[in-house]
């Protein structure tokens, strides 16, 4: 008979199973259909809620939050040595998240090593050892606060310690007529995580080479700087090369120190405002965003509108964005990023400090000692005082504002600054004025991400105007008024969506500088053709006297297992039709195909992009005859290497945080993180790359995609990682193939009913049946398996070299010696 089918009855069949005593089952066995009913050993479901004393490797949870795996102590009660209890250690127990208060109460037992669940009342404690599980229900009143996707500090892991290297390579050839001009960029970041502490050096390297031209090279390293979480501040420190990074003041790069709140580590509906960059491609082309010749990003993208979400949230002021057509011709534009009123929630502080010298991109000091700060202060309910100060020897600066919470009428805040600057050119002292505004518009599906106005006296100067006209006669480009505003809008009932940005600077000294694009968006059905989309997109760039302005269209319609679009993209030089195909290969590939016209004659692209295990491949071509041709490509990945093993990966965010996945030494195991699938290497090792700090993120295994011969006894995990972290995450896999067996032993007799057996990694293979049949899986040809009874291990059976065809049995003899190993 089946055991799984028998004790499943026994479940069912529990007042003709088991009698109940002093908290013991006893198996009535007359139930059991056996040919030998006094071989059998049941003691591992003898008690309810006994487990023989030791140390075992469990997975916790607590409530519906998954801890890392833990070493679990089960040990006698102070007061009931017959019994056998969980010992919840205080190092276990800092990773409830429990509040202060709850802390002050507790009590323990056993040398103050074990805390008793009864100090908390209602917490309750369920082990299932079936599935190498602690479950831990405590009511939320004795935690902190969290949400679905957030966790307090006292469950952040920092992860282990370990090197890593990201990387982006970007590559294009072209040939526009007779001249030819191919080039090769690089950014990267070189690391060490050492506990909590994060070493990183950012990169990055260009070549180019024209026709009729040397080749030009250039390599730098960008800047060398460590930081870590300090979480009882909810901060972070940063020690070394950085930009300042400041929501009253412009950035700069200084060496030097910072400690500076950290909104990541507050929970997602009180975090800040990341930047995002929008624009409009009229071809497959190579899209940089870059701050005083640092370069923050680089893609490849299609043509047609694009918006760049994933921009480090640090990052603030004006950003250069550089749009490299196929053909040649380049879109150059500065768009400032956003501040959302600076709003704390009462009671609480936020901060920012800063001390050092400013550099250059030579990493050399290029400027005297200053020291900066900033902070938010949540008055009440509603209200917030801000302010902060840049102090330096010939310059100094002084901002003060108040932030308010209207409710139903969004979020405003309004704030002052006072410059000083001294410089050989003579004095200067003027102030800035600024007001920002915030609102969601729920009831109208509506949102003014941000809306903002600054106006600067003539004399105002910030710190980056200071450190740039010390070596001038004159001051340029002196700001004045500034208008920026970005909203979105949906009305549900027509389908409709719209994206609109605007932007208008003005500067004392020279022509005035906009921005305006707008984006609508409509999905509809006619007839038996279901979910076209129509979109238009429409810009004007405008810097002193040079202009660009365009619009793009396009309307798509679902094809078979794509879709076909077509496109019409407009500028002041040209205008181009184009149709196209896209499609997906699978969950990891997908490509884009078309033909288009435009005044200078036909054209045929292609672009494809890959998710591939170990990089993200991006391809991409253009050819129009007699005019030009064009190839390109990116690779993005990482490498993470640490005590645990390591592993190639994919990789979007350089130097972020990540996850090494370790399937316990078995290949080609499928897991994914947020992202498509990937396998597990030779080493049984996979990273789940672009893990977003301080939230709870869940990786798991592929079911349906994993191989006959391997089973995940525990297949999901979670991990709430710092920054930069690099989580290690370990699954219990058996790999091997299935066999029907029967085990002797040396003198007759077959193991109990009931008996277990295990692999030389500990884990269970199979239980003994009637007659000694077990069906074992994850064997492997010499393995040896060790067969337990009465609570300890008896005797060792080894596999043959050769394994058995499918359906044939397996006579193993279940020898005594037990320091027999494998061959």
């Amino acid at each position: 008979m089946n055991l799984k089918i028998v004790l499943a009855s026994c479940i069912l069949l529990l007042p003709v199973c088991f009698t109940y005593a002093a908290e013991e089952f006893q198996f009535n066995s007359d139930v059991l259909s056996l040919e030998d009913s006094q071989n059998i050993d049941l003691s591992v479901f003898s008690k309810g809620s006994f487990i023989m004393p030791g140390t075992y490797s469990l997975a916790v949870h607590v409530n519906k939050h998954q801890l890392p795996e833990q070493a679990i102590v089960f040990t006698a009660p102070d007061d009931a040595p017959q019994d056998s209890a969980a010992c919840i250690s205080p190092a276990l127990v800092e990773q409830f998240g429990l509040k202060n208060s709850a802390k002050d109460q507790l009590r323990w037992w056993h040398d103050n090593q074990c805390m008793d669940l009864r100090s908390l009342e209602g917490t309750e404690m369920r082990i299932d050892l079936s599935t190498s599980t602690l479950y831990l229900n405590i009511p939320q009143a004795w935690l902190e606060y969290s949400s679905p996707d957030w966790d307090p500090p006292s469950r952040w892991d920092e992860g282990v310690s370990g090197l890593l290297f990201d990387y982006d390579v970007n590559g294009q050839s072209n040939a526009i007529k007779s001249q030819r001009s191919d080039s090769l960029g690089l950014t990267g970041t070189l690391g060490a995580n050492l506990g909590a502490w994060r070493l990183r050096a950012d990169m990055q390297g260009r070549t180019e080479r024209s026709t009729g031209q040397a080749t030009q090279r250039a390599f730098t390293w960008n800047r060398y700087y460590a930081y870590r979480a300090i979480a009882p501040l909810r901060s972070r420190l940063t020690v070394g090369e950085d930009y300042l990074s400041s929501s009253l003041f412009d950035s700069f790069s200084y060496a030097g120190v910072n400690l500076a709140s950290d909104d990541n580590m507050l929970p997602p509906n009180l975090r800040g405002y990341a930047p995002e960059v929008t624009g409009v491609a009229n071809s497959n082309a190579r899209v940089t965003v870059s701050q005083q010749g640092r370069l923050l990003y680089e893609t490849r993208v299609a043509a047609g509108p694009f918006r760049i979400q994933d921009i480090n949230n640090a990052v603030n002021g004006k950003l250069d964005v550089r749009i490299e057509e196929l053909d040649g011709s380049v879109q150059e534009y500065q768009m400032d990023t956003a501040n959302i009123p600076y709003l704390t929630r009462p009671g609480s502080v936020r901060y920012k400090l800063t001390a050092g010298r400013p550099s250059d991109a030579e990493h050399n000091i290029d400027g005297p000692l200053f020291a900066a700060g900033e902070f938010s202060w949540g008055v009440s309910n509603g209200w917030s005082l801000y302010g902060g100060g840049i102090g330096s020897q010939g310059y100094n600066s002084l901002a003060l504002g108040a932030g308010r919470d209207l409710s139903a009428l969004g979020a405003i805040s309004v704030d002052v600054t006072q410059s000083n600057a001294t410089l050989p050119q003579g004095s200067f002292s003027g102030k800035s004025y600024r007001v920002s505004y915030s609102k969601r518009f729920d009831e109208y599906d509506s949102q003014i991400t941000f809306a903002g106005y600054r106006f600067s006296q003539e004399n105002f100067m910030s710190m980056t105007e200071f450190l740039q006209s010390r070596d001038q006669q004159e001051r340029y480009n002196k700001a004045k008024e500034m208008y920026t505003v970005t909203l979105n809008k949906q009305f549900r009932d027509l389908g409709v969506t719209v994206y609109a940005n605007y932007s208008h600077q003005t500067y004392w000294d020279a022509p005035a500088a906009n921005r305006q694009s707008v984006s609508l968006a409509r999905y509809f059905d006619v007839g038996r053709f279901k979910n076209l989309n129509l979109s238009l997109t429409a810009y004007n760039n405008q810097s002193g006297t040079t202009s660009d302005r365009g619009g793009y269209l396009s309307l798509s319609l679902p094809l078979g297992d794509g879709s076909f679009s077509h496109s019409t993209s407009m500028n002041s030089t040209n205008t181009t039709h184009n149709a196209s195909y896209s499609s997906r290969v699978n969950d990891k590939t997908n490509y884009q195909i078309g033909a288009g016209s435009s005044r200078t004659g036909q054209s045929v692209n292609g672009f494809l992009n890959h998710e591939g295990d170990s990089t993200r491949l991006t391809a991409n071509a253009s050819y129009q005859p007699g005019e030009y041709s064009a190839i390109g490509g990116s690779l993005q990945g990482g490498a993470t290497l640490t005590a645990h093993g390591g592993a190639l990966h994919r990789s979007n965010i350089n130097g972020g945080t990540r996850l090494l996945l370790d399937t316990d030494g078995v290949s080609d195991v499928p897991v994914r993180g947020r992202g498509p699938t990937t396998r597990t290497n030779y080493f049984g090792k996979a990273v789940v790359s672009d893990i977003s700090p301080y939230y709870r993120d869940e990786a798991s295994i592929d079911l349906d995609k994993l191989g006959d011969n391997v089973e995940a006894t525990r297949s999901i995990t979670q991990a709430t990682l710092t920054e930069g972290a690099i989580g290690y995450r370990k699954f219990e896999v058996i790999s091997g193939s299935k066999a029907m067996a029967f085990i002797t032993l040396p003198h007759g007799p077959t193991p109990p009913f009931g008996a277990t057996v295990h692999n030389l990694r500990g884990q269970e293979t199979g239980i003994v049946m009637d007659a000694g049949g077990v069906y074992l899986t994850g064997i492997k040809a010499n393995e040896v398996m060790t067969v337990r009874w009465d609570s300890k291990d008896q005797c060792n059976v080894k596999l043959p070299e050769t394994l058995p065809s499918d359906g044939v049995e397996l006579e193993l003899l279940c020898r005594e010696d037990l320091t027999l190993k494998a061959a």
